[in-house]
């Protein structure tokens, strides 16, 4: 099997970027083109998500479907999250599942389970209730993207709290760099990631990385949500020389499914979105 570090390094580096796109379909956005019927419907949002993924391909090499968006339409929403995932490893991508599963241990492993099943590469997980909650995706075979310091603008509530002289973000990075020491790859990169937000401070952001300097960090809110490279640069590892050396994965969702203008070919357009986001990020790596 695999570490999912390295396979994440190797998608990376293969498309030369750090870019992720975010498969997020919201039914009132969706393109006229793929509506088959009033209002929203499942089978829509297959077509949607499959034709962004044969759209994205070639440019990026990691996309994340965030589960949430196709549970709602309950079994047949979840075939269809089935059926992006399988497309998305049949193009070559590595897939992240952003469910942000948070439960006991023996909940977690069922969790665990059905992600790997699924084929998703790396799932997304709140660490809130310790080590043991996010063990059994890890002995799954799957990588873990943990909370950290999250992009929502009110999640300093909890995570900035003083924690015995650091906040509570930087004590859980502090548990995450533990964790991560049983399971680097070959890359030099762990198997337990952070999802450190694109909207956070610098100054912030460059304690959590030295706190955990072999962590992959999982970037959103780049884009639409107000994230900058001010904000993305003190993620960078020290002395990263190339795209997959530098430890950050950059997700961005609404900026690339809903570009505008759209036109008659809405795969090109969303296409287009992801290489502006590939340029966007291209300075990442020198600064």
């Amino acid at each position: 099997m695999t570490h999912p570090a390295d396979q994440l390094s190797r998608a990376i580096l293969e498309k030369g970027t750090a870019a992720c796109v975010g498969i997020d379909p919201d039914p009132d956005r969706l393109p006229e083109r793929v509506r088959t019927r009033p209002g929203c419907h499942a089978e829509d949002v297959r077509t949607f998500c499959l034709g962004v993924i044969d759209a994205v391909a070639d440019v990026v090499g990691v996309v994340k479907p965030q589960s949430a968006c196709f549970e709602r339409f309950g079994s047949l929403g979840y075939g269809v999250l089935e059926d992006v995932v399988a497309r998305a490893r049949e193009r070559g991508l590595v897939v992240i599942l952003d469910a942000k599963r948070g439960d006991i241990d023996s909940s977690a492993a069922h969790y665990a389970h059905g992600a790997a099943a699924m084929g998703a590469h790396w799932i997304t997980v709140s660490p809130y209730m310790g080590p043991s909650t996010i063990e059994p995706f890890l002995e799954a075979g799957l990588g873990v993207f943990a909370l950290c310091r999250t992009s929502n603008a009110d999640s300093g509530r909890l995570q900035a709290l003083d924690a015995g002289g650091r906040t509570l973000a930087e004590r859980t990075g502090e548990m995450l760099a533990e964790m991560g020491q049983s399971r680097m790859g070959a890359c030099g990169l762990s198997a337990v990631g952070a999802v450190v937000g694109a909207t956070r401070r610098a100054g912030e952001v460059a304690r959590l990385r030295a706190l955990m300097p072999d962590t992959v960090f999982l970037a959103p809110g780049f884009g639409a949500q107000g994230g900058t490279l001010a904000e993305l640069s003190p993620m960078r590892r020290p002395g990263a020389s190339d795209a997959a050396g530098l430890g950050v994965v950059v997700n961005a969702s609404r900026s690339v499914l809903y570009p505008k203008p759209v036109g008659a070919d809405w795969q090109a357009a969303v296409r287009t979105a992801a290489l502006d986001l590939v340029r966007d990020l291209s300075a990442l790596e020198h600064c």
